[in-house]
């Protein structure tokens, strides 16, 4: 059977993370085959998705190395702070660097960051990509991988990557047996209008029922104040939730956000999607490599599950650029694994912090809480404790890829 596509790599999954590896394997001069099952004029139109992402100071690194920053700042909003607050009470912590410093962060809609990423990879001539596609087979055999797809086009490549999110079937199919659980709730996405302005701070609220994120957008052109709404509900009240009439639903985010920014007003449809937590120490297997959701999912809490992706990104092209420069198999078992063992710590600390965090702010009464906000007013009053944070949430910490790092 002759191949439609070849390439050096096949990469399953063209989301934020997939299509970013494809763009930084282009710039170390490897050849991919993109395939996803979404539609990207679907993806980028108006109204589609209202979910929004902090990208770290090491995430937009990678976006600047990779030539995608210029086109991304006029649509970002940097994060000048963060306030982390038990239930609105006394006691929050504020995380805000040095004006020296930068910032701790810049917040973009998805759907801009999609704009930019499909924008960018049509450039690059080593980059093909099959949108509308679905995957009928998978074979890993000793020199290669073979996908064939649905329509009957074969693709055939050195190396597999699944980069298909959390319920990756390549992943599955191949066996891998991630630890998992689901918390029983559902993220509620939505865009908000309010009066006042935001000043550029990240809002993270805890209630037992789970988070309560506002996260700050760029104005609109005419000068509306812009947040995006991550609200942790309950499974079971979800439904409620999403079912309620506008002027309602505003009017229980007002009740738990206070009178931070004003009067509020929709911005957006409501989306929503499960939580629910999986990892796996290994991420490599024969001329297969996951990365992503794939590898790590967890809760939204800390905003870090696109940035441990984009770090994925990073490591694996920073791996397989080096094969090439010395003439091995991009898909050598030995050169995997070194990958493998690159990312296993940071993405066990931040999938394990997560979920402590989540049990920690979970826990309901009067006392936990009391408890907790004594430990926040100590870390507010220890710069120290204060910097460490800040420094693990800008993602700067360990050994970082080239492409992570300033100045490349």
């Amino acid at each position: 059977m002759s191949a439609d596509h070849t390439a050096d790599v096949v990469i399953l999954g063209g989301g934020l993370v997939g299509m970013t590896l494809a763009i930084a394997l282009a710039r170390a001069g490897i050849a991919s085959v993109v395939v996803d099952s979404s539609d990207p004029a679907t993806q980028t139109a108006q109204g589609f998705d209202g979910r929004a992402s902090a990208i770290s100071t090491a995430s937009w690194n990678l976006y600047t190395n990779l030539g995608m920053a210029e086109a991304l700042a006029a649509r970002g909003c940097p994060i000048a702070a963060i306030a982390v607050t038990d239930g609105m009470k006394p006691g929050r912590i504020d995380f805000r660097p040095k004006p020296d410093e930068g910032s701790l962060g810049v917040m973009f809609a998805n759907r801009d960051l999609r704009l930019v990423m499909y924008e960018t990879a049509a450039r690059e001539s080593l980059i093909t990509f099959l949108p509308k596609a679905e995957v009928a087979a998978r074979d890993r055999g000793p020199h290669g991988v073979t996908v064939t797809l649905a329509d009957g086009r074969v693709l055939t490549a050195r190396l597999l990557v699944a980069a298909e999110g959390r319920r990756s079937p390549t992943r599955d199919d191949a066996g891998f047996a991630p630890a998992r659980w689901s918390y029983q709730h559902r993220a509620i996405i939505a865009g908000l209008y309010h009066a006042r302005p935001h000043d550029n701070v990240a809002w993270e609220i805890f209630y037992p029922a789970g988070p309560f994120a506002l996260l700050p957008l760029r104005d609109e052109a005419d000068g509306r104040h812009r947040s995006a709404l991550v609200w942790t509900v309950a499974e079971a009240d979800a439904a409620g939730v999403l079912a309620l009439p506008d002027a309602a639903f505003t009017g229980e985010v007002a009740r738990r956000m206070g009178d931070l920014f004003g009067a509020i007003t929709l911005a957006s449809a409501r989306t929503s999607y499960p939580l629910d937590f999986h990892h796996t120490v290994k991420v490599v297997d024969h001329r297969l490599v996951l990365v992503g959701d794939a590898a790590h999912g967890m809760h939204p809490i800390a905003g870090q599950g696109l940035n441990l992706g984009l770090r994925d990104v990073a490591a694996l092209a920073e791996v397989l650029g080096e094969a090439l420069l010395l003439g091995l198999d991009i898909g050598d078992a030995q050169m995997l694994k070194r990958y493998e063992r690159w990312r296993a710590l940071d993405s066990f600390m931040v999938a394990g912090a997560t979920d402590v965090l989540t049990r920690l702010f979970g826990v309901p009464g009067r006392v936990p809480s009391a408890l907790r906000r004594l430990g926040m007013a100590g870390v507010q009053r220890s710069p120290t404790l204060k910097r460490w944070f800040m420094d693990e949430a800008r993602g700067m910490r360990g050994t970082l890829p080239a492409l992570l790092q300033p100045g490349l």
